[in-house]
């Protein structure tokens, strides 16, 4: 699944491919796929023009003229943009035809992902009811108010930290790397962290969400050819997908565990429970 780095990065590209271009018209394959109301879906949209891309947490927010789009990619969404022909695939749901020629196409293999259409000023709503954390970044996410939060809890420190309320942006992988980094195991009660350890995981989550924005994501790679990324974060991951391997502190060999039904991978000597 697509993680804040990896949306970031297609917010990037987008942002330099499709800013000014207007919708001539939409061809809906799935309607099912729309959160708000699919019939006015394509007709809200003729003649609007595309802004800025926005993105918080995992959403991308597509900014028009008139109205604001929330697409979440979900587990296989990407977007892909033709300036001529557009090849035949079964996975092709929604068509975005600009008054240029070009088309953006949003594809998604297990058809997981939304789009849903506010109007401007619904933003905020929409992600406040969704009780989103801050973005990870030095000015948004206060480590006394982590740390106040984190002490309320009893739940496991991994899925809490999924759970997108404290801060957004962390899935799978780099929940992994953030408390490998900060060595702290994934199944301390959160309540029971030292203040030291709290520390290391706020500071660890804003570099390394950071650090793999930098590095285009590990898994954007399935864009370069459209967008032209070229994720490489997949080059650098600690103990996501290391299981078996020796773990780059210590030698110790890492581990995988299912924790909230999830793959979690740890060094078992340098994350004591």
């Amino acid at each position: 699944m697509p993680e804040l780095p990896e949306v970031e990065t297609v917010r990037r590209g987008l942002q330099k491919l499709v800013i000014g271009k207007v919708v001539k018209s939409v061809t809906v394959n799935v309607p099912k796929m729309i959160v708000s109301d699919p019939h006015t879906f394509a007709g809200d949209l003729m003649g609007q023009e595309i802004l800025s891309i926005g993105r918080r947490g995992k959403y991308l927010i597509f900014h028009f003229s008139d109205f604001s789009m929330i697409s979440h990619l979900r587990m296989e969404g990407k977007y892909l943009l033709f300036e001529g022909g557009i090849p035949q695939n079964k996975h092709f749901h929604f068509f975005f035809h600009f008054t240029d020629g070009s088309t953006l196409v949003y594809q998604d293999v297990r058809k997981f992902g939304t789009l849903e259409l506010l109007a401007r000023d619904g933003l905020d709503m929409y992600f406040s009811q969704r009780k989103l954390g801050p973005e990870p970044t030095k000015n948004e996410f206060k480590l006394k108010i982590f740390e106040t939060a984190l002490r309320l809890s009893k739940k496991p420190i991994k899925p809490l930290l999924l759970e997108q309320k404290l801060v957004v942006g962390l899935g799978n992988i780099y929940v992994d790397e953030v408390l490998w980094a900060a060595k702290v195991h994934p199944l301390r009660p959160a309540l029971e962290l030292k203040k030291a350890e709290i520390k290391r995981i706020h500071d660890q989550t804003i570099a390394i969400l950071n650090f793999a924005i930098e590095k285009g994501g590990s898994t954007i790679r399935t864009y370069q050819n459209t967008l032209g990324l070229n994720g490489s974060m997949q080059d650098y991951l600690q103990v996501y997908g290391q299981n078996g391997a020796p773990c780059p502190r210590c030698g110790t060999e890492i581990m995988k565990i299912k924790v909230g039904g999830r793959g979690t991978h740890f060094c078992p000597k340098c994350q004591k429970i």
